[in-house]
């Protein structure tokens, strides 16, 4: 039972960098930028725009951070 509830945790975690209603411009987040998609190394910081318009993007929200990367949503920073 409790890797069960591991999993769902998991997942709803995942799950929050592919919906749009879930990235707030403010909120610190982790992006993948294209260059790194590669190496998954992913970047941290502050989310000034939201570039998706679709309520939801299998691959995350594409936003901007405050110093200009773009990029989309892997992990929301609580």
């Amino acid at each position: 039972m409790d890797l069960i509830l591991v999993i769902v945790y998991s997942l709803n975690n995942y799950m929050k960098g592919q919906n749009r209603d879930d990235v707030k411009k403010g909120l610190m987040v982790d992006i993948l930028l294209k260059e790194d998609q590669g190496s998954g190394k992913l970047t941290r910081g502050i989310v000034l725009d939201i570039l998706t318009n679709s309520p939801f993007h299998p691959h995350g929200i594409k936003v901007r951070l405050e110093s200009g990367k773009v990029g989309r949503v892997k992990n929301i920073i609580e």
